[in-house]
């Protein structure tokens, strides 16, 4: 059955539960950008090391894998808002701990490593209920619309986060801590503000079974099979964010605004294209349109690696997120619509182990092969491993190249067909 659209573009904004929702989102990912420039770029500062730059992806991801087992299924039985507030909480006191060790002067890998440990720990919880708590808050007519802004919140600060956070740590980067600690705080305070939604929890207690429902619905729904493997090993290839310090302060000789710069620039290609699907949703080719935009973030990681240019390596950076984000519409799209509500926690938790390894374990790969091979080829070389992502997926996943509009399955005639 298709979802009925009200046509109101702000629809998602008329309930008041999802707008606090989303301010929260927004001033959180605007606080994490910042701390992600500021310690990257004193990791580097500190250390010259392009490995301990991939390390600090490293550090964030294996938490989410460890903790897979668990933080679906707390997801789906407790309370989602109450997750996110408490997860918000910790994600200020590692804001604080960055703050400790920066005005003690210090800062070293090792206590930063740890820090990063828990706030890894945090995003493994708060990953899977913040994307099972927007839908519900909205009505499943809004989905849609909620979908394409949240993503718009997220990209919006990833714009300006990452400019702001060069900003201030151009100034210090006590300002650059404080001002993400005052942020997250804030945040915390809002999804409080949430009143508590209705949630579908599993009826059954505790069991590896239930605990394993989320594996098994994805080995079986080919659809959000193919859709998660692919970003999972599309950005693993294509991520290069770890390297940016490198290549502003070795290849392009920019400063930490400069830094900024680059690490906004998928963000404003993207945010143009959120902000366009908001009020133009993808209704037809969306399994195409999203193979295309895997093979277009490729291209785009090609020239950047290439480009020794900034407005060049800007533009690049435009591109793959541009191209990004129509991936991450139509993907999350159909992975909330393809996912009943009472295993979407576990599902997400899958996913969000997925997305960490295509962003912090790409960031990894991304730093070990520059310590070995050096920046430029690093990049280029998974650039060209992505554009072949999107080839072969896109024929290893003929049901999901296929999917024309953006719509619920009919759950009794899906079941029917072969997993």
């Amino acid at each position: 059955m298709s979802i009925p659209s009200t046509g109101d573009r702000f629809a998602a904004f008329r309930h008041a539960s999802y707008a606090r929702f989303f301010a929260s989102r927004f001033l959180a990912a605007f606080a994490i950008q910042i701390v992600s420039v500021a310690v990257g770029w004193q990791m580097y500062d500190v250390t010259g090391s392009a490995l301990y730059l991939g390390l600090i992806g490293l550090f964030q991801f294996l938490p989410s894998l460890l903790l897979i087992l668990v933080t679906g299924s707390v997801a789906d039985r407790f309370n989602r808002r109450a997750i996110v507030a408490i997860c918000l909480v910790i994600g200020a006191g590692c804001s604080a701990a960055l703050l400790g060790l920066t005005l003690a002067g210090a800062f070293a890998p090792l206590p930063v490593f740890g820090i990063l440990l828990v706030f890894g720990v945090e995003r493994a919880f708060m990953g899977p209920a913040v994307q099972s708590l927007a839908p519900n808050l909205v009505p499943e007519k809004d989905l849609a619309n909620a979908i394409a802004w949240n993503s718009s919140s997220w990209q919006t600060a990833a714009i300006l986060g990452p400019v702001m956070g060069g900003l201030l740590y151009g100034a210090s980067a006590v300002v650059a801590y404080s001002v993400a600690l005052a942020l997250l705080i804030l945040a915390a305070v809002l999804v409080l503000m949430i009143p508590k939604p209705a949630q579908r929890s599993p009826s059954k207690a505790v069991s590896w079974e239930e605990i394993l429902a989320g594996f098994r619905f994805i080995s079986k729904e080919k659809v959000v099979l193919g859709a998660i493997s692919l970003d999972l090993f599309a950005v693993l290839l294509g991520g290069a964010v770890a390297l940016m310090p490198i290549f502003a302060r070795d290849v392009l000789a920019l400063g930490p605004w400069g830094l900024g710069l680059l690490r906004a620039a998928p963000g404003i290609g993207a945010i143009v294209v959120a902000v366009w699907l908001a009020f133009h949703p993808v209704r037809h080719h969306a399994g195409i349109a999203m193979f295309i935009g895997v093979a277009l973030f490729g291209i785009g990681t090609v020239i950047f690696g290439l480009s020794e240019t900034a407005w060049i390596s800007i533009a690049a950076l435009m591109l793959m997120g541009a191209s990004d984000m129509i991936s991450v519409y139509v993907r999350e799209t159909l992975i909330v619509l393809w996912t009943p509500d009472e295993v979407r926690g576990r599902v997400n938790a899958v996913n969000m182990v997925f997305v960490g390894a295509s962003n912090e374990l790409g960031e990894f790969r991304a730093g070990t092969m520059a310590s070995v091979f050096g920046a430029v080829p690093a990049v280029v070389i998974g650039g060209i491993g992505t554009l072949a992502v999107a080839v072969t997926w896109a024929l290893a996943f003929p049901k999901l190249r296929n999917i024309d509009s953006l719509e619920a399955p009919d759950r009794e005639s899906t079941a029917a067909q072969p997993a």
